[in-house]
């Protein structure tokens, strides 16, 4: 039935009954507009495809609130549009967090047998968890603190506390690798 089917019959049964095959079919037939539009918009090839396909899940996830109102493909191609744009939001916020980071402990160079690479992974490794864990939401997710806060369930000054430290301890650990380096 799928294949004859109309997208409207299509979408009843996917919201009537999470019909997998019924949802297939809409995504076979709609998933080579929304992949161009993802690639024509990214220069990741890879990148598009992953957006098309978390705007396939979050379509099937939220297909009850389509309404009918202007056809399913401009409504896929909406879902499409918002992922590609918090994506792109979230690559320049941690771009944005990974510069800060990087302006904040600039001043100590890397160890210089290790040449330009930074082990940022060892240095996060002496830190305690929930410092380790603060400090990476901050920097590399991108998150402020107060969504870092919502995020572990800690107190918003805790986590300040957490980044600050834990700024400091790597800080410290990156200037005592330099030192041995020497």
């Amino acid at each position: 039935m799928s294949r004859g089917a109309s997208d409207e019959e299509l979408i009843a049964l996917v919201v009537a009954a999470r019909d997998g095959a019924a949802f297939g079919e809409l995504v076979r037939r709609h998933q080579g507009v929304v992949r161009g539009l993802m690639q024509r918009m990214c220069s990741n090839h890879a990148l598009a495809d992953d957006l098309a396909q978390e705007a396939f899940i979050k379509a099937f996830n939220k297909i009850g609130s389509f309404t009918g109102k202007g056809s399913f493909r401009a409504w896929l191609c909406r879902i499409a549009y918002n992922e590609f744009l918090m994506s792109a939001r979230k690559r320049k916020a941690t771009e944005k967090a990974m510069e800060r980071f990087k302006h904040d402990v600039d001043d100590v160079e890397a160890p210089r047998d290790m040449g330009s690479v930074v082990d940022l992974d060892r240095g996060l490794k002496t830190l305690k968890e929930d410092e380790r864990v603060c400090v990476t939401l901050c920097y590399a997710g991108g998150m402020s603190h107060a969504e870092a806060a919502e995020a572990t369930g800690m107190p918003l000054g805790t986590v300040k506390s957490h980044v600050n430290r834990g700024r400091e301890k790597l800080k410290a650990w990156f200037e005592a690798e330099e030192a041995m380096a020497s």
